[in-house]
């Protein structure tokens, strides 16, 4: 790992490989899971040691409650998905980490989990700067 906030945070290297920097938030910082299969963001509480929900204290679930919904309404209004996934797994990356996803009727996993449901399709460079800059406005709107 390396330090990438004050106070001792660092982000897990798997997460720093497998996701793009899009925003710092109230308390986290909000990542693009580099997967254009599906719109897909990783919230990342900038808290030392977080490992689960009842690791952060009381205003820190607060405010990661209010990342949550300030990320899932950005991916509502760009994208009009169907359904919102919102969940905090940890089984391979056990730093505390939030997937906000949004789902479509027809995407390539419907009705099932993303996971192992397809290969990632990583983003060219040209849908990352797209994708990127339309999340970073929904974010700051």
């Amino acid at each position: 790992m390396t330090p990438d906030a004050p106070g001792g945070w660092q982000l897990d290297p798997v997460l720093a490989n497998d996701t793009h920097p899009l925003a710092q938030l109230g308390l986290c910082e909000a990542r693009l899971m580099d997967d254009a299969n599906h719109p897909w963001l990783i919230l990342v509480p900038r808290i030392a040691g977080a490992v689960e929900w009842i690791d952060l204290d009381t205003a820190q679930q607060a405010a990661l409650s209010a990342d949550i919904t300030r990320a899932s309404r950005a991916l509502r209004a760009e994208f009009k998905p169907d359904k919102l996934n919102v969940a905090a797994l940890g089984n391979q990356v056990p730093q505390l980490h939030v997937h906000v996803i949004a789902r479509f009727r027809d995407d390539i996993a419907w009705p099932r989990p993303v996971w192992g449901s397809a290969t990632a399709l990583p983003y060219t460079p040209e849908q990352l700067v797209e994708r990127v800059g339309r999340l970073q406005a929904a974010l700051d709107g």
